[in-house]
This record gives C-alpha cells, structure tokens and sequence, in this order.
C-alpha cells in the first residue's frame, strides 16, 4: 500500500497519472508578490501544481495543492494557475479535470487577493461544468480540505476521499478561536476526525466516493467517478441545486441539536457507530451505503414534498 497521505503533491501526481506536463513549472519562478513584503518564505510554484497527464487512454487536466507549503493556502499565484488551468481545460476539453485538493483556505498573509482568488476558483470551475467536463476532487493529505477550497471542492461533480481525509467551511483552530474550546476542542482529535473526516462527510452525503488511504484505490475511484459523470449531466443545474438545498435543510432538522458525531449516526439507524467507525474503509462501505441510500432518499422525498 503506497499512501496517499503522506505523499507530497508531486508524488501524488506522478502515482496518479502518466505522461504528466506542468503548466508554469518551478523553473518559471512564479512567486508571490505579497509574502516577500512580509519576509515570508515563497515558492517557486506557489504552492500548487497544475498541467495535463493521463489516466488510461483519458487526457486529464491535473492540480494539485501542496500541503507542505503554507498548508495549501490560497494566494493570488495560487488561485491564478488554478483559474489558468480551468479556463484552459474550457477551451482543450479534455476528459475530465481533477484536483488534488488540500488546503487550510485563504492565505491570510494575501487575504483579499486570497479571497478574490477562490472566488474566481469557484466560477472557472462551474464553467468547466458547464463546458460538460468532469470536475473531479481528491481529498486526502493531512491538511484536510478548508475554509475557500471547502466550498470549491463541493461545486464539483465527484469527491472522493478517505476516512484520514477531513473536509469542513472552517477547521477546529478556527471555530475554537472565534467561540471557544467550549465549542469546540481543536485539540481533541477524535472529535475533530468524528465531525470532518471522510467517514463523516460520506455517511452525510458530502462526499460521494471513500477509499482506503492508498494512491492506487484513489487511481481506481477517479476512473470510476469518470464513468459515473458519463451517466450524467455534468453542468451544475437548478435542480441539483434545490435537492442540495434540502438535504442541508433536512440536516438542520434533524441533527441540528445535536453536538455529537456519534448522536447523528445513532439517529441515522447506525446501531453500533462506534463500532463503525472503527471499520477499514471497504468494511465501513459495505454497512453503510444502506444508510447513506435511506438518508439521501428521505432528503429528496423531503424535497419534493
């Protein structure tokens, strides 16, 4: 088993894919403008990497966030290449464009330029949509998924993740800072891994694919979720939008008091979720796509209704 996990973003490419070419390599020295003002270190890819590889016989636009710098946080560079990237995937069409995804958010020390940047992010990226491309993303480094890429990776048609990934709007040091450990405990790490890991996210409908943290059942999964998107419409519609907005709704009524990971699962029709949670991710699946199904079911009815 090859980890996904403690892989760097390059590693995960080249395991990922074949035949990879980078747009805007390092030796391009594409840096940002604003770190050096602050006498913070850059690097010369700012962070992301981003070109075209294969995956079989599918030509495959690729990016990927490297964890180990600045967490994967968003700058203006940053957000750039991945703008580039999907604008440019709207023109060539390849099969499918997939992001390796792992980031804190914002990159405070650029913060509007940061936030201008995922705001940008997300229109490229539901225009790639609209161009009927695939929008796949990968969560899985040990930074997790956060704040502006949180909401990037949920306008894609396809996540996949696995039980070591987490995926959240604001990460636990956030929500502790602005409310308290009363709130929540960042240092707690079962919690956190309870409340925004894959298992999680799977079992609630955010993600729609969990595997093992192993690069080869990532490799597997993304050519599944190409094959599912061909049964589908890949364009982000009203009604997409309206089911999405009910199960959240639905959520809300019926968890919203409940503060405890395991409490949802009990409620959900899980009898053991301790037990669950402690399953290998092939095991965990087969107990619970039954409730997942029943979960999204009640959601759609709800919005129907």
């Amino acid at each position: 088993m090859n980890s996904y996990l403690e892989a760097t973003a390059r590693q995960r490419v080249a395991a990922l894919f074949s035949d990879f070419t980078e747009f805007l390599p390092p030796s391009k020295q594409w840096t940002s403008p604003h770190l050096p003002q602050l006498n913070a270190p850059v690097s010369f890819d700012d962070g992301v990497i981003i070109g075209k590889g294969w995956l079989g016989d599918r030509q495959i636009y690729i990016a990927a966030q490297e964890g180990g710098f600045m967490g994967g946080a968003v700058g203006e560079v940053h957000g750039a290449k991945l703008v580039g990237l999907m604008r440019s995937a709207v023109i060539h069409k390849p099969d499918a464009l997939v992001l390796l995804a792992e980031s804190g958010g914002v990159r405070l020390h650029e913060a509007n330029a940061g936030l201008i940047a995922v705001s940008e992010v997300m229109r490229a990226l539901l225009a790639v949509r609209a161009a009927g491309i695939a929008v796949i993303v990968v969560i899985g480094g040990s930074n997790g998924c956060f704040g502006g890429m949180g909401i990037v990776s949920r306008c894609a048609n396809v996540i996949i993740m696995s039980e070591e990934a987490r995926l959240a709007m604001s990460g636990p040091e956030v929500i502790e800072t602005a409310n308290g450990v009363e709130e929540f405990d960042s240092r707690d790490r079962a919690l956190v891994w309870r409340t925004t890991g894959g298992k999680h996210r799977y079992l609630l409908g955010d993600c729609q694919m969990l595997v093992a943290d192993d690069t080869d059942a990532f490799k597997t999964a993304i050519t599944e979720a190409m094959q599912a998107c061909e049964r589908q419409s890949l364009p982000l519609s009203l009604a997409e939008l309206e089911a999405e907005q009910a199960m959240l709704s639905q959520r809300l009524q019926d968890f919203g008091s409940m503060t405890e990971p395991m409490d949802i699962w009990a409620q959900m029709g899980i009898k053991e979720p301790a037990r669950l949670a402690m399953l290998e991710a092939k095991e965990f699946l087969a107990l619970a796509a039954s409730v997942r199904q029943g979960s999204q079911a009640h959601a759609a009815d709800e919005g129907a209704a």
